[in-house]
């Protein structure tokens, strides 16, 4: 198997330029199961594990391998130890769930992310944005994937698409179906040899179906839709990583009801052009677009240049990035003082020894 077909590219040769592979092999990491990884090689599949001071260094999560991480590997027959996880280009990550000012990673080293939603009960148009703020945080070009296409006719495919273009005018749209394989033509042929692609999305979008025609195979289990709740059911457990025939690599998710955005800085107001870009008119500069007078961004949505949804939107998710980032700043002051008490604790004990 060649690297390239792991999706290798000249992002990955820039980020490990002058690293040393001597006795160490360059593998991809797979899949993750508990600290325990599948990484593949030009030459093998391994099981792996992270060495003790890898683990022992590691301050969050995301020291951490992730699906997607491009690795150092020490090979011992059929077992591997990683001993160093390489620069990422990219990661996707989100808020870990009940956890403090932590994030979770989804997947790394990802050129684009397919955002997908079915037509009916899970179109949500806050919910892309919440998705594209998420990728916009670490540049990771976003395509939208309207599924279940079949459910509806012509003119509501054509209403949902004209609402997702109005709110997201640069945004991509690919409609498909993954039972009459319509508009998968038009998505096969965008995916690019050694690029990296994503799928996000809630349960029961259809993410495995889309995985399985791509790979036009039936790897991916798949369940239907519950008819009594209209809510999809989990069946991708774990993130994978999977070489398409065509070319390109898929990483499949599991589905995800919570999505906080994870990032301290960006993403926000790229999601957000318009109100970005009408900001820079705002008489104050740290203008808050909430009740300053000469406020560009209120006096468009007075006069109804402005989606108000959005707006709100805007303001919620600006709202949960300042919180998550007054969270990081908090446990890093209380794990920075839980430090230094064990520092002069230490001190102490080795003051009554002598």
């Amino acid at each position: 198997m060649k690297l390239q077909e792991l999706g290798y590219n000249q992002k990955i040769e820039e980020l490990i330029k002058g690293q040393s592979f001597e006795d160490f092999e360059l593998g991809r990491v797979t899949s993750e199961h508990k600290e325990r990884y599948v990484v593949q090689t030009e030459s093998n599949s391994f099981n792996a594990e992270i060495t003790g001071s890898l683990r022992f260094s590691a301050e969050s999560r995301t020291d951490f391998p992730t699906v997607g991480d491009w690795v150092k590997l020490s090979v011992f027959d059929e077992m591997a130890i990683i001993t160093e996880i390489l620069p990422r280009f990219s990661l996707l990550e989100r808020q870990a769930v009940g956890k403090f000012g932590e994030t979770q990673p989804i997947a790394s080293n990802v050129d684009v992310a397919f955002i997908m939603q079915a037509v009916g009960h899970d179109f949500n148009l806050n919910r892309l944005e919440r998705y594209l703020t998420i990728c916009n945080a670490s540049s990771i070009e976003a395509i939208i994937i309207l599924s279940k296409t079949d459910l509806i006719d012509e003119d509501k495919l054509s209403d949902l698409i004209s609402k997702i273009k109005d709110r997201l005018p640069k945004i991509y749209v690919f409609p498909i179906s993954n039972e009459t394989m319509n508009g998968y033509k038009q998505l096969s042929d965008s995916i690019q040899t050694g690029k990296t692609y994503c799928i996000l999305g809630s349960s029961g979008v259809g993410k495995s179906s889309l995985t399985n025609n791509l790979l036009q195979t039936s790897k991916m289990e798949v369940n239907e839709i519950s008819q009594s709740t209209a809510k999809g059911k989990h069946t991708t457990s774990h993130r994978e990583l999977m070489i398409l025939p065509n070319g390109g690599v898929i990483i499949d998710t599991p589905g995800m009801r919570e999505l906080g955005v994870a990032s301290e800085s960006g993403g926000v107001e790229e999601t957000f052009e318009q109100i970005h870009e009408l900001s820079e008119h705002c008489r104050f500069r740290d203008c808050s677009h909430i009740e300053e007078q000469g406020c560009a961004v209120l006096e468009a949505l007075e006069n109804d240049e402005l989606d108000q949804e959005a707006f709100n939107n805007y303001h919620k998710l600006r709202r949960e990035q300042a919180h998550f980032s007054r969270s990081v700043h908090e446990r890093r002051a209380k794990d920075k003082k839980m430090g230094k008490l064990y520092k002069s604790i230490i001190q102490e004990k080795q003051k009554r020894k002598k």
